[in-house]
C-alpha cells in the first residue's frame, strides 16, 4: 500500500484462510521512497509539473520499486519454509476524480505496473481495485470498508475505523452489523496540510509525535476559514484528495494569513480534528468506540483534539489498543480485497461509494 502520505511502500505479510474468516498479520515493514523518487511523484501529481512521459515511465519505475519491496519480504519468510500465494497491489494515487464536472467525467489513476511487480516476484498480482467500483457508479472510494467490516464487526458495540493518512476516512459499523449497514466515506485532510506545513517551515517529513502542534495556539480565523471549505458541503458519500487540501491549498493559504509557524502547525491539527468530529456527528451513539488508525495515530496532540471534539461517550482508541498495527492497517486491507478478487467475490461497499450495485474489484495478473 502506497497513500496520499507519499513516505513509501508498506509491505505486510498476511495470513488467512480459505474460509475468509480470518487474517492475521505475521510481519510489516515501510520501504521508504528516495528522495528522487518521491519528486517524481509528486511533480506526476502537481498539474502543472507533470506529464504523460513522466506518469508512462513512473507507472513502471514504481512497478520495479513495488516488485522489489514485496521480494525482500518473500525472501525473508521463504527461508522459513512460507509459501506466497499472491500480491495485493492498491498503487500510488496520481488523481482521482470522484464525481463528473465540467469536461472531466468521475474517474481515478493509481500507477505501479503489476505485470512489473507479477515478473519481479514471480507471483501473481491482483491490482487496480478502484476502476471496477466506479464503472458501476461508484466514487472508487473508500476503498478498505468490506476489509472494516470483516475484521472489525462487533455484536456489542459500534465501532467507528477511522484511517487517518494523508487523507483522513472513516467506516461506521453499527453493532452486529450486515454489510449492506456499513457506511463509509472520507472525512477531510488527514496529514496532509499538517506534513505540507511541517516541511515549508521546518524542512521535515511530518511533525513527530505532534510536537510543533502541541506548542502552537490554535487561530480561530484561521480555521473558521479552513471549516468553510466546500468539502464539507458535499453530499454523502463524499471522497476528497491532494486535489483539494494538498500543496496548492496550502500554499493559498499562506499566501492570505501570517502565522507563527506552530500556530499554523497547531490550527491545522485542529482542523483535521473538527473536520473529523463535524463528519462523525451523526453517527455517534452510545457505546461507540473511535478507533483510529494510519499515521495520525502517532501523534498524540492529533488524537487529544480528536477526544476534545467527540461526546464524552465515545471512547477513542487506537489500533494499538485492539492489538492491531496503525501501520499495517491499510496493507491488510488489500490482501482482503485481494483474496476476495481470486475467488470471484464481491467486496466494494454501495453504501460507501455510491456504486449502484456490489462488483469483484481489481485485476489479477498472472
Amino acid at each position: 500500500m502506497s497513500g496520499t502520505s507519499l513516505d513509501g511502500v508498506d509491505v505486510a505479510l498476511v495470513k488467512y484462510d480459505e474460509g475468509m474468516s480470518s487474517y492475521e498479520l505475521e510481519d510489516f515493514f515501510t520501504v521508504p521512497f528516495s528522495d528522487e523518487l518521491k519528486k517524481k511523484v509528486t511533480d506526476a501529481i502537481d498539474i502543472n509539473q507533470s506529464n504523460v512521459a513522466l506518469i508512462c515511465s513512473l507507472n513502471i519505475e514504481l512497478g520495479y520499486f513495488f516488485g522489489e519491496a514485496v521480494k525482500k519480504m518473500i525472501e525473508k519468510h521463504q527461508r522459513l519454509g512460507k509459501k506466497i500465494d499472491f500480491v495485493a497491489s492498491h498503487g500510488q494515487t496520481l488523481y482521482h476524480q470522484p464525481i463528473s464536472e465540467d469536461n472531466l467525467i468521475a474517474s481515478t489513476l493509481q500507477v505501479g505496473e503489476s505485470s512489473v511487480i507479477a515478473e519481479v516476484t514471480g507471483v501473481k498480482v491482483v491490482s487496480d481495485f478502484r476502476y471496477r467500483d466506479m464503472a458501476v457508479g461508484g466514487q472508487g472510494a473508500p476503498i478498505v470498508p468490506y476489509s472494516e467490516f470483516i475484521l472489525y464487526n462487533d455484536r456489542e458495540k459500534q465501532r467507528i475505523l477511522q484511517n487517518i493518512g494523508g487523507i483522513s476516512n472513516a467506516t461506521i459499523i453499527p453493532k452486529n452489523a450486515t454489510i449492506q449497514e456499513i457506511t463509509a466515506f472520507d472525512t477531510g485532510p488527514g496529514n496532509m496540510i499538517i506534513d505540507e506545513l511541517v516541511r515549508h517551515f521546518y524542512q521535515e517529513e511530518y511533525d513527530d509525535n505532534g510536537q510543533y502542534a502541541k506548542q502552537g495556539r490554535v487561530s480561530e480565523t484561521v480555521l473558521e476559514h479552513m471549516m468553510s471549505h466546500s468539502f464539507f458541503s458535499r453530499p454523502m458519500p463524499r471522497t476528497t484528495g491532494r486535489e483539494d487540501f494538498g500543496q496548492h491549498y496550502v500554499t493559498a493559504l499562506l499566501d492570505t494569513y501570517e502565522l507563527p509557524a506552530n500556530d499554523w502547525i497547531t490550527t491545522a491539527t485542529k482542523f483535521t480534528a473538527k473536520a473529523i468530529a463535524l463528519s462523525l456527528a451523526s453517527f455517534f451513539v452510545n457505546d461507540t468506540d473511535l478507533i483510529i488508525g494510519g499515521g495520525g495515530s502517532y501523534n498524540p496532540t492529533l488524537l487529544s483534539m480528536i477526544q476534545e471534539e467527540v461526546p464524552s461517550f465515545v471512547s477513542v482508541k487506537t489500533q494499538e489498543d485492539l492489538g492491531q498495527s496503525s501501520e499495517a492497517k491499510e496493507a491488510v486491507a488489500m490482501v482482503v480485497l485481494g483474496h476476495r478478487t481470486l475467488i470471484g467475490k464481491t467486496s466494494n461497499v454501495p453504501s460507501a461509494t455510491g456504486a449502484t450495485k456490489e462488483v469483484i474489484l481489481g485485476k489479477i495478473t498472472w
